[in-house]
């Protein structure tokens, strides 16, 4: 799995490089969207737009007042500035002035716009501890808890802050050191509101407009988070974009080399796989890998940013009181994945093998139709289908079953967090510890790090099978082609034209203990027919089979033009061959396509030419379209004998050295197949031709017959001879003619 990804990840490193920084910025903008609401309803719905306990504006009063409990006066006083024309330009003083009507009326200070961070937090500690005090002392039913807590005896009509100036400095110590230890005690959270709400009092009695300020703050704060929201929205279109375009490239390439592969096969790779599952591995399998890469990068890039950043935040935010929800859900989430996984997994490995098989059963059934149906096997045939589509069916079901329980059991997960958060939040803010957006931010935050678990749940589902699929395709990419060229490839002499020399050759396949051919022996001329003749079974095929390597020989060698087959190239080997298989196989195309297969260059007159010599012009010119008829898959548009015609046709027009024919007359009739013989003596009368052949007729006058049996040359010679000398041969010519034909 690793193998695939890596090495097909690198062809496409920019896209990756661009996704990872998209889903990195949609990331950081889902982050801080929980921010936003917080401070909308925090600050803008409770705290009618006051953001903190540092007023913006302050009378000179309630500032006496604050000084009086700050220990940072200094840095409270340098951090203030008188409002008054001289310290302000007239644009800074009317836009003050028209903000708090009553600034000009009462003498009050402005907070300096450039203060530092540092400074900020120290007045914000100090401003929201000294409103607080301000708050209880100006308030009759705290005065009241204050005096029979007996920090001080009140008289009535008693200034608290002339008598607090007056008293001297070690009680005023003592006092401060009583009440100090009581605002320990409370949270920030309530001396923070606190102070808030004596800052809308003092900004209303300066004439502020406070539900402007609360709409504006509002308006503000929702504008910057649509702009998160839409950044955020931006770059998930923008790596939707880029994910697809990976997958579909990481695809081509992973068919282009599955594909590539697969051609380079040898018949031995083939049998092993099979066709059917070929086709499965270069499509569903490669589907399968091309799914998983766009959730690929959403769990290892966004989930982990995700759930690390999410939960940092609430840390960071005072709220770990609550943290332990998010364990019980995460805890909860992975026994059920790994519950899930540990069912479904080897389901999905059995999949892809049930896929294969419906596969390889529908490709039988579709080309085995004509014998179905003569042997009225079609009901034979369903059940068949049936059962292998009726086992896909049930693990497909089964997988599909244990998958969709997950969405809702994870959705009463995430609900029940939910509902925990409400339930402790709620109590939080009765208890004055925390406010109503704090409770919201977090069970949005909650919700971010239980989705980058689901992200990673819903990888659980598409891996397993993505895993198998990989290793599937790996199997094919990896398989040690049997047949290969030779590194110092050799050329043919150029003066043997075709001849094709067997000497000591013995044959078995990859998975058989005995030989299939042994010991075969002989020589093919250029300028004669050489016509190989034997029972079923008895390996005529497998002998020219070894000709153009379609197989390698296990013993002995083939040499042509005097050179061993195995010491040139493929290409050179094959480039002199023109062979014709026992099964006809046209492609979809033309007749003109498949005529000129070996050369889509060649002159109409040399296909002309080569139709007719293989008797195809009648039926050709009988069409509609002649030469530009179309034929279907597998030329499924014509009958054997047709097929056959133009799979020879397309062998004489590559004009070859040596001819092949394996078993290529069988489909034509008597008069055909002799008119064909006859028209194929002058083309090749200087060229080496090889006939596989089951007619005695066919071979007849063939310059060399070599009679076959079980693997073995039982007989060589002329028919004349081997009518004398082969009892094999002798028995099957009578089979098939009279003695008084074989006399003629």
């Amino acid at each position: 799995m690793l193998k695939i990804i890596r090495n097909n990840l690198k062809h496409t490193w920019m896209l990756v490089l661009l996704i990872i920084i998209f889903l990195t910025v949609q990331a950081m903008a889902d982050l801080n969207l929980p921010d936003f609401t917080s401070k909308i309803v925090n600050v803008g719905i409770q705290q009618k737009g006051i953001e903190s306990s540092v007023p913006e504006v302050i009378s000179k009063a309630t500032l006496e007042k604050v000084l009086i409990f700050s220990n940072e006066d200094e840095i409270i006083v340098n951090n203030y500035k008188l409002f008054s024309k001289e310290n302000f330009s007239e644009k800074e003083y009317n836009k003050i002035a028209k903000m708090y009507g009553n600034a000009e009326k009462v003498e009050c200070y402005i907070l300096n716009p450039s203060i530092t961070k540092e400074n900020r937090e120290i007045i914000n500690k100090e401003m929201g501890k000294g409103l607080m005090i301000i708050s209880v002392l100006e308030n009759e039913e705290m005065m009241k808890q204050f005096g029979n807590n007996q920090f001080i005896q009140l008289p009535e009509n008693t200034n608290i802050y002339e008598l607090l100036v007056t008293i001297p400095t070690e009680q005023f110590e003592m006092i401060m050191d009583e009440v100090n230890k009581k605002i320990d005690d409370i949270s920030d959270s309530i001396i923070d509101q606190t102070a808030i709400v004596y800052i809308q009092k003092e900004y209303k009695n300066l004439g502020a407009d406070l539900d402007k300020m609360q709409i504006s703050y509002i308006l503000i704060a929702g504008g910057k988070m649509l702009g998160v929201a839409l950044i955020s929205m931006v770059a998930a279109i923008i790596i939707t974009f880029l994910s697809a375009k990976m997958a579909a490239i990481i695809g081509k390439l992973l068919r282009e080399k599955v594909y590539k592969k697969v051609l380079s096969f040898s018949s031995a790779e083939y049998s092993k796989f099979g066709s059917s599952s070929l086709i499965t591995r270069n499509t569903n399998d490669v589907q399968q890998i091309q799914n998983l890469f766009p959730m690929l990068f959403r769990v290892v890039v966004y989930a982990p940013i995700m759930g690390i950043g999410a939960f940092i935040k609430l840390l960071s935010n005072s709220q770990n009181s609550m943290a332990w929800i998010i364990g019980v859900g995460i805890l909860a989430i992975i026994i059920v994945i790994l519950t899930l996984f540990i069912i479904a997994m080897p389901k999905f490995k059995k999949l892809q093998d049930l896929i294969d098989k419906l596969n390889m059963v529908s490709r039988e059934i579709l080309s085995g139709i004509p014998v179905i149906r003569a042997f009225n096997k079609e009901e034979y045939e369903e059940k068949k289908f049936d059962d292998a589509n009726i086992d896909l069916t049930k693990t497909n079901i089964f997988v599909n079953r244990a998958m969709s329980f997950m969405m809702p059991i994870l959705m009463l997960i995430m609900n029940g967090i939910n509902i925990l958060i409400i339930w402790e939040g709620a109590k939080g803010v009765d208890k004055g510890i925390m406010q109503v957006g704090n409770v919201m931010t977090f069970m949005q935050y909650a919700m971010h790090i239980v989705i980058s678990f689901l992200f990673i749940s819903m990888l659980s589902i598409i891996l397993p099978r993505a895993a198998v699929s990989a290793k599937r395709i790996n199997d094919v990419l990896e398989t040690e082609v049997l047949i290969k060229d030779s590194k110092n490839a050799k050329k043919f002499d150029p003066n043997k034209k075709g001849l094709v020399e067997f000497k000591n050759v013995s044959f078995k396949y990859v998975d058989s203990d005995s030989e299939v051919l042994t010991d075969i022996n002989f020589v093919a001329n250029p300028g004669e027919v050489t016509a190989i003749i034997g029972g079923t079974g008895s390996g005529k095929s497998t002998v020219v089979n070894l000709i153009p390597r379609f197989y390698d020989v296990t013993a002995g060698e083939i040499l042509i033009d005097g050179v061993n087959i195995k010491d040139v190239s493929q290409k050179d080997l094959r480039n002199i061959i023109g062979f014709v298989p026992q099964k006809g196989v046209l492609f979809s195309g033309t007749i003109e396509s498949n005529i000129k297969y070996s050369d889509e260059n060649m002159s109409d007159e040399m296909m002309i030419k080569a139709a007719q010599i293989a008797q195809a012009e009648d039926f050709i010119n009988s069409k509609a379209d002649k030469y530009n008829s179309e034929i279907s898959q597998g030329g499924n548009n014509v009958s054997g004998g047709q097929k056959q015609r133009l799979s020879i046709a397309r062998a004489i027009a590559k004009n070859p050295e040596i001819y092949v024919f394996d078993d290529s007359f069988s489909a034509l009739d008597f008069k055909t197949d002799l008119n064909l013989r006859t028209a194929l003596e002058k083309v090749t009368k200087d060229r080496t031709v090889i006939i596989v052949a089951q007619r005695i007729s066919t071979i007849m006058n063939a310059e060399q017959i070599i009679v076959l049996d079980e693997g073995k040359i039982v007989g060589k010679g002329t028919h004349e001879q081997l009518m004398k000398n082969c009892e094999v041969y002798k028995q099957i010519a009578l089979s098939q003619l009279s003695q008084e034909e074989l006399d003629s």
